[in-house]
């Protein structure tokens, strides 16, 4: 297959998979193995989650510019931007210390991301039917404690096939967010999370870079920003009212569907 298209492929399931529970990264590294796709360093893969991240700057503008602007006045503006920077914490540290074994094993281990996608579902389909009542309604008003257990939580996702947004959702959840709750403070903190592993990944890859992918590049990342606000639009209402089971499914047909392949030696 042309790489152009299938950089585009790529593009548009990143964007689509990004913000829903199901794992971007595992879905694209499993779409890549079997399209027989491998950027130098899985540096494609990275990049292109930057054109989720400005998806989500682009429709969180206004409200963020609020914040900032009502921050040296407003505690609870305050509080609100530190939950967020309390609850990346935990991700720059750890990410970090096991970079170079989540990139060179991790990732690497196409098995691992199908069983995990598996796993994630079950999880996600148990927890959406048990987790308690909502106390918190509010993503920006989650307690400092609450945002911390997150952001412990959101480091599941380091292994790939996990879900940065599932584990973060599953997580609120449990810690007594509404399903809208989650999925938006999921959203918040996606920026800077997503955001610190480009630039970490693109300054650790800076020698294995290939000028000759950065059109690629280009059209994965304006296929994933595409996409990415379509999902984002749709998402909150859909979850307010269906809950994730839609999700955990997907994740279980696609994690059962990928074991299969890779037993009968695709």
């Amino acid at each position: 297959m042309d790489t152009t298209l299938v950089a585009a492929v790529l593009g548009l399931l990143e964007g689509l998979t990004e913000f829903i529970p199901v794992s971007s990264t595992g879905h694209l590294l499993l779409a890549g193995h079997f399209l027989g796709f491998q950027s130098a360093g899985r540096t494609f893969e990275v990049v292109i989650q930057l054109g989720a991240v400005l998806a989500i700057l682009s429709l969180y503008a206004a409200r963020l510019w609020a914040v900032f602007s009502a921050a040296p006045h407003d505690p609870a503006a305050r509080r609100f931007i530190l939950s967020v920077l309390v609850a990346f914490l935990p991700a720059v540290v750890i990410g970090v210390i096991a970079h170079d074994f989540i990139k060179t094993v991790l990732f690497e281990t196409p098995m691992l991301i199908a069983v995990m996608l598996v796993v994630g579902g079950v999880i996600l389909l148990f927890v959406d039917r048990i987790a308690p009542e909502p106390r918190h309604e509010d993503a920006m008003e989650f307690p400092l404690p609450m945002a911390l257990k997150i952001g412990f939580i959101q480091c599941l996702a380091m292994i790939p096939g996990t879900s940065r947004s599932g584990a973060t959702i599953v997580g609120a959840l449990l810690l007594g967010a509404s399903k809208r709750a989650a999925a938006e403070f999921s959203f918040f903190l996606s920026m800077p999370t997503m955001a610190g592993a480009f630039a970490y990944d693109l300054y650790k890859n800076r020698d294995v870079l290939d000028a000759s992918a950065l059109g690629e590049i280009a059209v994965g990342f304006v296929m994933a920003f595409i996409s990415a606000v379509l999902v984002v639009r749709w998402l909150l209402d859909y979850v307010s009212r269906h809950g994730y089971a839609l999700f955990g499914w997907w994740r279980i047909i696609v994690g059962t569907v990928a074991i299969a392949a890779l037993y009968a030696g695709f």
